[in-house]
């Protein structure tokens, strides 16, 4: 199976074809099986090369293939054949996204079918869904950096297309934008963040002469006399470009505007895959960051203000899809957090129980919407338990998991990235993440409460037509809900498996860490992709060396469990009551105003990018009109009029040129006179 790994991506691109050159010839039923089929193929494809990769030595789980050289450079002044391949590999990183992607995504194209069923666009969604699959499954297998940056730049033109599906839907007075004007701005943004990538590629090149991820490890091993600089400002590049893509500060904004899209694509695109693509990407280039501690530093900061910032905008979010939304860009802030204090693992583990739980909040919003018609507010919204049994359990579920309740998945990857955090000296940033658990599992619990519990607060007529959504819908609910529970399994805490006294049955660290370099890892374990991280990750479950505590890590396990609780325990006492969370809005009335304001984010962007912007582009049209163009056109009008003077005189008659010829005899005889 290693060895069709080329094959992967091909399957969904296969989907794309057919169902372009044949969909609307073929019923809604064929175009939707060939869509899931060939999503399933990849996925059962994905799971044997998986399986076949765990067969190998735990320190020779790598396997690469190059499909065909792509672009032969040569030297370009650097001593050395530049040549990139199309290639493709496959490691324990790569193997975790590659199951995510494709499992999710099955999934998810399983409960577009449902979702997506009456409308008239049916086979153009399924060809941007699998064309989609293809680019991320690209991004997550390419072996060299420019093969993953195809695959990123792909699916940012496919999130253009999904999020503008709906390009003749109206303009919402509530967003302020069209679904076309949200994709165009998920497009440019994005656009600004991949500036930054390849200028930053382009650095790496010049200065190690290769972009394979193998090669880089080794080069940056040996990296003795590369400038700390050039290596903190080339991390610094990438990590821009991560921004973007998995919408941190300051390029987040396009991210909650994104929901304007079809509930499936909020799911697929924005919570399970394409936004974890640039977590992902510094993860893949550890060995670069723990070489840099600068850019480390930076990593941490950005990502636990965005954590904390956006939970925040969670708590007065009235649209269920924005809700999710800025729950999204948070727990991204979680994970580029644990990157940045050097727990890596921590971070890809919470990376794949996120997808699990976030998709299941996404497709149990989307059947809620499916089950009133429409109806996204969730003032509008309340009681929907009776008519929704199985949404609301599995919703439920999801809204355990993402709070951090002990069992679940959320508890274990968000607890490691506590814990991490901690145990690598970043106590502000322990303090910082734990406020914002807190926040999550409030504005969760709220939206739980809003959307199932109390009153129903809408019209009679949709409350009448509310309805549980079909079996095709509801089923992966179902999966991803038991995904939600047992998925944080495989990377329980060490001082847990003592409490059973199981020895250390972290199966996620184990697996990762031989593909993770770790800070202070150097030499010939670094170029090998992480060495003896292995032990480091064994000893501190982070990926830096810390002395193991039990008592400690006891305490951060209590506390963080005090979190979520405490959380939910507000969230659950303050909308129980009727008019007590209005009545407290009243009296934080600025702060409430604030919050429900989005902290006028998009409004200084307007004021201090765009509105000059804009200025400059028109003043710079004027320019170009009245000051370029006219030259040209005066240079013009002269070459006319001089045309038509001259013209007078070019009769074509003998006699008026020997005329002409005698006058200018006259002319130069009466010069002569004179001057003589």
């Amino acid at each position: 199976m290693l060895k069709l790994i080329w094959l992967i991506p091909l399957l969904p691109a296969a989907g794309v074809v057919l169902n372009g050159i044949f969909g609307r010839r073929l019923s809604l039923k064929a175009v939707g099986t060939i869509a899931c089929g060939t999503v399933l193929v990849a996925f059962a494809l994905s799971v044997g090369a998986v399986l076949e990769l765990a067969e190998l030595p735990e320190g020779l789980r790598q396997f690469e293939t190059d499909v065909a050289t792509w672009l032969p450079l040569g030297q370009l002044g650097m001593g050395s054949d530049l040549t990139i391949p199309w290639g493709f590999g496959l490691d324990p990183l790569s193997s975790v996204l590659l199951l995510v992607v494709t499992g999710v995504g099955f999934l998810i194209h399983v409960y577009s079918v449902g979702y997506m069923e009456h409308d008239r666009d049916y086979a153009r969604f399924f060809i941007y869904l699998n064309l989609f699959m293809a680019m991320m499954l690209m991004l997550v297998l390419g072996n060299n950096l420019l093969v993953l940056f195809v695959g990123w730049e792909g699916v940012g033109l496919c999130s253009y297309l999904l999020i503008g599906f709906f390009y003749d839907k109206p303009f919402d007075e509530r967003t302020g934008l069209s679904c076309a004007d949200a994709g165009r701005k998920a497009f440019i943004v994005n656009r600004i963040g991949d500036f930054a990538f390849l200028i930053g590629m382009l650095y790496l090149v010049m200065e190690f002469g290769t972009l394979r991820f193998s090669e880089l490890n080794t080069a940056l091993a040996a990296s003795g006399g590369t400038p700390g600089w050039l290596l903190t400002g080339i991390g610094l590049l990438l990590f821009f470009g991560a921004c973007g893509k998995s919408a941190q500060i300051p390029l987040y904004v396009w991210l909650p505007d994104a929901m304007a899209g079809p509930t499936p694509v909020s799911a697929l695109i924005h919570a399970a895959t394409m936004v974890t693509a640039g977590v992902y990407m510094v993860c893949r280039m550890s060995a670069l960051y723990s070489a840099t501690p600068e850019a480390m530093a930076i990593v941490a900061a950005v990502g636990t203000a965005t954590a904390l910032l956006a939970a925040t905008m969670g708590i007065t979010a009235t649209d269920i899809k924005k809700v999710l939304a800025y729950s999204t860009v948070s727990q991204l802030g979680f994970m580029f957090a644990a990157a940045g204090v050097g727990a890596y693992i921590a971070a890809i583990f919470h990376l794949m129980t996120h997808a699990f739980f976030k998709a299941l909040l996404f497709l149990g919003a989307g059947s809620v919407i499916h089950g009133l018609h429409g109806q996204q507010d969730i003032r509008e919204m309340g009681g929907l338990r009776a008519k929704m049994p199985r949404t609301f359990i599995t919703f439920f579920v999801a809204m355990l998991a993402i709070a951090g309740i002990p069992g679940l998945a959320g508890f274990f990857s968000k607890d490691e990235i506590l814990a991490g955090a901690w145990n690598s000296g970043h106590k502000v940033v322990w303090a910082l993440l734990s406020v914002a658990a807190l926040v999550t599992a409030f504005y969760m619990t709220r939206l739980l409460w809003l959307v199932f519990f109390g009153k129903y607060r809408g019209d009679d007529e949709t409350w009448s037509k509310a309805h549980e959504s079909p079996a095709l819908m509801t089923v992966p609910l179902m999966i991803l809900g038991l995904l939600s529970i047992v998925g944080g399994w495989v990377g329980i805490p060490a001082v847990m498996s003592g409490w059973v006294g199981a020895g250390d049955i972290n199966k996620m660290h184990h697996w990762l860490a031989p593909a993770i370099t770790a800070p202070g890892v150097h030499g010939e374990d670094a170029a090998h992709g992480g060495g003896h991280a292995a032990e480091v990750a064994h000893d501190g479950a982070h990926g830096a060396v810390v002395v193991h505590d039990a008592g400690m890590e006891t305490m951060l396990i209590l506390i963080a469990t005090v979190v979520a609780v405490l959380g939910i325990s507000l969230a659950w006492l303050l909308y129980k009551k009727e008019g007590a969370a209005a009545a407290w809005a009243r009296r934080f009335g600025p702060l409430h105003n604030l919050l429900r304001n989005l902290y006028w984010v998009d409004e200084f962007y307007e004021l201090v990018l765009l509105r000059p912007f804009y200025w400059l582009s028109r003043t710079f049209t004027a320019i170009d009109r009245w000051v370029v163009d006219g030259l040209v056109n005066a240079t013009a009008v002269t070459a006319e009029i001089s045309g038509q003077v001259i013209k007078l005189f070019q009769t074509g008659l003998v006699r008026n040129y020997a005329l002409m010829f005698l006058f200018g005899v006259f002319v130069i005889l009466y010069y002569v006179i004179r001057t003589v």
